[in-house]
């Protein structure tokens, strides 16, 4: 009974992991695929520190304007940096170990 299981069971296993693994053995073999990839690799290096890619003077004063309305949506005080995620700090609480009645 159980070689009868491990005999069904483990050629199943196998074809889910490969077939799961072999589209990350794989490399750009396809001409548009390497473009593709090397474009987005391009893109990538041009964008840092949270900045929009070949941004118009416009659009970035747009960005600005929508930020601005969001903080003042959501309480931010205009010195806040709104694109951060908030850091948080939790006390622990006093607890009171003296006599228990």
């Amino acid at each position: 009974m159980l070689s009868r299981r491990i005999t069904v069971t483990i050629p199943k296993i196998i074809k889910r992991n490969i077939g799961i693994t072999a589209p990350a053995l794989q490399t750009a073999t396809d001409p548009i695929q390497k473009l593709f990839v090397d474009k987005i690799k391009e893109y990538k290096s041009k964008s840092s520190g949270g900045k929009l890619v070949d941004a118009s003077p416009e659009l970035e004063r747009e960005r600005k304007q929508e930020l601005e309305k969001i903080a003042k949506q959501y309480g931010g005080d205009g010195q806040t940096d709104m694109t951060q995620f908030p850091q948080f700090k939790f006390t622990e609480p006093k607890v009171d170990v003296g006599s228990s009645n």
